[in-house]
Parts: C-alpha cells; sequence; structure tokens
C-alpha cells in the first residue's frame, strides 16, 4: 500500500481518538453550561472532576493530525489553513479560553460571581470550538477550499460559510455532548447519573435529526462525498450499522446498561468518523487533490511512518497508563445530592 495512504489512516486515527477523548471534554463543557436544578453544583462538581486530569493529553491528537498534514501533506496543509484561517483561529482561541478558564475556575477565588465568570468563558469556549472544528469537516468535504497552481482560492469566508458546513458543526456540537453524558453517566450515581441519563437520551434524538439534515444537505452541498457515502459497495452496510448501534446507544441508555451505552457511543462516533473519511477518499481537497498529488516525497513519508511507530512503541503505554491511573470514577458520594 502506497505510504500517504498508511499516514492518511494515521491521521484519521488521530481524528477518531481526539473525537473520543477531546470530543468528550467539549461536551461536558456543553452540559456545563447548560446545568440546572438543584443538582446544578453537583453536576459542574463532577463534570470538572472527570475533565479535570488528562484534557491536556486528549489535545495530543490534534497537533498530531496538524503535524501529519504539514510534513506530509504540505501543500494542502497551506491551502487549508489559508482558506479556513477564520474558523481554524477561532477554534484554537476556543481551546485556549477554554482550557484557561478551566484552570482559573479551580484555582481563583471560589466566591460565586468568579466562579460564574470563569464557568460562563469555559462553556461558551466548549460550544464555539466543536462547532468550528466541524465547520472546517464540513467546508473540506464540500470540496469549497479550490485550489489552483498550488494557492488557495475562493476567499477567507466562502469555504465555511454555507449550510452544509455550518450543519456538521452543529452535527459534531451534538455528538459531542451525547458521547459526554454518555460518559458521565458511567462516571456516576444515584440522581447525577439519571440527570446525564436524561440528557443522553435529549441529545442522541437530537442527532439522529442533525445527521439526516446534514446527508440530505450532502446531496447538493457536498456531492461527492455525497456519492461516497451512498453509491458504494460498503455505503448501504456503513449506514445500516450506524443506524444499529446508535438505536443500540439509545436503548441501552434508556435500559440502563451504562456500560454498554459507552461501547455503542465510541463506535458510533468511530464510524461517522471513518465514513466521512472513507466517504471522501482518495481526495484531500476533493474535487481538486487526492491524497497521492498532496504527498511530500517518499523518504519524507518513509521518516514520518518510522517515527510515528517508534513514538508509538514509546508513547503508547505512558498514554495508557495516564488515562488508566487519572480517569478514576467519580463517585457519586463524593459528590452530595440534593
Amino acid at each position: 500500500m502506497p505510504l500517504e495512504r498508511w499516514l492518511a489512516g494515521a491521521i484519521m486515527v488521530a481524528l477518531t481518538l481526539y473525537s473520543l477523548g477531546a470530543g468528550a471534554d467539549f461536551g461536558g463543557g456543553v452540559w456545563d453550561l447548560l446545568s440546572t436544578g438543584p443538582r446544578a453544583r453537583d453536576q459542574r462538581d463532577l463534570i470538572a472532576h472527570t475533565i479535570g486530569p488528562i484534557w491536556e493529553a486528549n489535545h495530543v491528537w490534534l497537533i498530531l493530525v496538524v503535524v501529519l498534514l504539514f510534513v506530509c501533506f504540505p501543500t494542502a496543509w497551506a491551502v487549508i489553513s489559508t482558506g479556513l484561517h477564520v474558523p481554524l483561529s477561532i477554534m484554537l482561541l476556543g481551546i485556549v479560553l477554554r482550557g484557561s478558564s478551566f484552570t482559573f475556575r479551580s484555582y481563583d477565588d471560589q466566591s460565586d460571581a468568579v466562579q460564574r465568570r470563569w464557568g460562563r468563558v469555559f462553556a461558551v469556549a466548549s460550544v464555539v470550538t466543536p462547532v468550528m472544528l466541524g465547520t472546517c469537516v464540513g467546508a473540506v468535504a464540500a470540496g469549497r477550499i479550490r485550489m489552483r497552481d498550488g494557492q488557495m482560492v475562493g476567499g477567507f469566508f466562502r469555504p465555511w460559510l454555507a449550510p452544509f458546513p455550518l450543519a456538521v458543526g452543529a452535527l459534531a456540537l451534538v455528538l459531542f455532548a451525547f458521547l459526554a453524558a454518555v460518559y458521565l453517566t458511567n462516571e456516576s450515581e444515584g440522581a447525577l447519573r439519571e440527570d446525564f441519563r436524561r440528557r443522553g437520551l435529549a441529545a442522541g434524538a437530537a442527532l439522529g435529526v442533525l445527521a439526516f439534515g446534514a446527508l440530505a444537505l450532502a446531496r447538493e452541498g457536498a456531492p461527492l462525498v455525497w456519492t461516497g457515502l451512498s453509491a458504494r459497495p460498503w455505503s448501504l452496510p456503513l449506514h445500516a450499522t450506524i443506524a444499529i448501534v446508535a438505536l443500540g446507544a439509545l436503548a441501552s441508555l434508556w435500559w440502563r446498561a451504562y456500560g454498554f451505552a459507552r461501547v455503542l457511543a465510541i463506535i458510533q462516533v468511530a464510524l461517522v468518523v471513518w465514513g466521512w473519511g472513507l466517504g471522501q477518499f482518495p481526495y484531500l481537497l476533493p474535487p481538486d487533490v487526492t491524497f497521492s498529488e498532496a504527498a511530500a516525497p517518499p523518504a519524507v513519508l518513509r521518516a514520518v511512518l518510522g517515527a510515528l511507530v517508534a513514538g508509538g512503541v514509546v508513547l503508547a503505554p505512558s498514554l495508557w497508563a495516564l488515562y488508566r491511573v487519572f480517569r478514576g470514577r467519580a463517585a457519586a458520594s463524593r459528590l452530595p445530592s440534593h
């Protein structure tokens, strides 16, 4: 298999891991914003306890995606980062503000006014960032970032200010919120678990509506991806599998099989990410540039692939230990319920 395909696969793996880790953290911020009722403070404490130990590590996967694009597909990355300069800048600003506000909320004055201020920044950044991430993905999939003679054409706003990219942004937000709610049911007990169970069911239903809406918009807004998702031999099995997994996740939440719901939610997110990637393949920038056309010289690709293998051998055990040690269960007994 060509080297560029291995590296394209590595990018997709990193995006999947970012969605499953940082995506759930963003979703936690959504529920922080929407925390209401007599247990609002307990809900926020649970979210902070769950996110706190590893939120920085989750962004390693986004850094890996950027590095792989920059080094292995430099011309395409130059065009993407130029055409999507505005949403990418907003997304990065959101990541910085979110992390900063989360830290300040933990260590600043604990008075209600100060906590509300940092909480608002954290929650709003948690909403804006995944919307911008999804919008960037939608703009690429829609083929709205055009390249001529190695240069981006089309301006700074046209590529992403369109119905399909914005619909994908909304889909990403709700997908992450659903994933976070499912995770949080596994990190809590009692009344708090019921709170997030109900939110997971609501988010899952909204996710289904948005998924159908985005798919309908793809017919005109992203024709190449629409063809990939509707006319290839694996298209129908993929849609059927996603539907079965999504319904299974909702049914598991309904019947309070929380561990099974988490497994199915993880599979659902992974299938959505890979469905987009396979639907767009072999194009990196549809309809102008394939992965092969955008690839760096083979010597560069071989060096990067070797570094990925070596780095994986060294870092994978460390990351596994980090998640294992710090992603502890947030026992409901630590959080007073009302």
